[in-house]
C-alpha cells in the first residue's frame, strides 16, 4: 500500500536532517581535534617510516586527529548525494562551513577572555608536579591560525562540490548500479584536491612550507584516505540497505532517481 504524500515527505525529511546532523558534527569535530598531529607508525608500536622527500628530508605517517572521522564524513556526503542529490550537498556543506566560521569565532572570543586566578591557581601543576599554565594549554589547543582556518574551509567546499559533481557524473555511465564506483570514485578525486588545497593554503600560502614539502605531506594525508575510503565501501552498501528499508524500496528508488534527475540540472 503506498504511503500518503506526508508520510513520504516526513520520512525524506527525518533522513536529511539525520544525515546532515552526522555530516556537520563529524565535520565540525574534525575541524576542532584537527590541532592534534598523531604518529601513524608509534599506533602500532613501529618505528618512523622515513620516507624520502622531493627536496631530500624524510617524512613520517604523521597525521592530523581529524582524519580519524574524516571518514564519517566521506560516507555521508555520498549518501546524501545518492538520495537528495548535488543540492543537497551543496546546502549542508555551506551550512557546516557557516557553522564551523561561527565556532572559530566564539573560540577567539573565549580564548581571549582573561582567566580567573583560582583557576590558575588550582592548574598550576600538572600530575607529575611540574609548572602548567592551563590558560595557555587551553588556548594552544583551541586556537588555530587564521591560514589554516582559511585552508581547511576552502578545500572543504572546494572538495564537496567536486564530490557532488564526480559522483553524478559517474552515474551517467552506471545508473543506479555499482554504488562502489561513484562513491568511491567521486571521494578519491574531491580528496585528492582536498590534501593539496588545504596545506597549499595554510602552510605555502600563509606559512614557510616549501612546495616539495607541501606535495610530499599531501601525498601521505592522500594515501591514508584513498585507503579509508576503500576500506568502508562495505558500509554504503549497509548504509542503503537500512535507507530504503526505512523509506520503502519504491520511495527510495524514486527519491534516488528524483535526485539524479534533478543532478544533471
Amino acid at each position: 500500500m503506498a504511503l500518503p504524500t506526508s508520510d513520504i515527505q516526513r520520512k525524506r525529511t527525518n533522513l536529511f536532517l539525520v544525515l546532515s546532523g552526522i555530516f556537520i558534527a563529524n565535520a565540525l569535530l574534525a575541524e576542532l581535534i584537527g590541532v592534534k598531529i598523531f604518529s601513524g607508525e608509534a599506533l602500532f608500536g613501529l618505528p618512523g617510516a622515513q620516507i624520502p622527500l622531493l627536496g631530500g628530508s624524510k617524512l613520517d605517517f604523521n597525521l592530523t586527529a581529524g582524519v580519524v572521522i574524516w571518514p564519517v564524513v566521506f560516507i555521508t556526503t555520498d549518501i546524501i548525494n545518492e538520495y537528495f542529490g548535488k543540492a543537497g550537498v551543496k546546502k549542508v556543506s555551506i551550512l557546516t562551513v557557516a557553522l564551523i566560521l561561527y565556532a572559530f569565532l566564539v573560540i577567539t572570543v573565549v580564548t581571549g577572555l582573561p582567566p580567573a586566578q583560582f583557576w590558575t591557581e588550582i592548574n598550576s601543576q600538572d600530575p607529575n608536579g611540574n609548572p602548567f599554565n592551563i590558560d595557555f594549554a587551553f588556548n594552544s589547543v583551541y586556537r588555530q591560525g587564521l591560514g589554516i582556518i582559511i585552508g581547511s574551509v576552502v578545500a572543504f567546499l572546494v572538495s564537496q562540490f567536486l564530490d557532488a559533481t564526480v559522483f553524478h557524473w559517474l552515474r551517467r555511465f552506471t545508473g543506479s548500479r555499482k554504488i562502489w564506483l561513484r562513491a568511491t570514485g567521486s571521494t578519491l578525486v574531491s580528496q585528492l584536491i582536498d590534501s593539496f588545497v588545504v596545506l597549499f593554503i595554510a602552510f605555502f600560502l600563509f606559512g614557510n612550507w616549501s612546495m616539495e614539502l607541501v606535495l610530499s605531506v599531501a601525498l601521505i594525508n592522500y594515501l591514508y584516505k584513498f585507503t579509508v575510503a576503500i576500506l568502508l565501501t562495505p558500509l554504503l552498501y549497509v548504509a542503503h540497505y537500512f535507507i530504503d528499508r526505512y523509506l520503502g524500496d519504491n520511495q527510495a528508488k524514486a527519491t534516488v532517481e528524483a535526485a539524479a534527475m534533478a543532478s544533471k540540472e
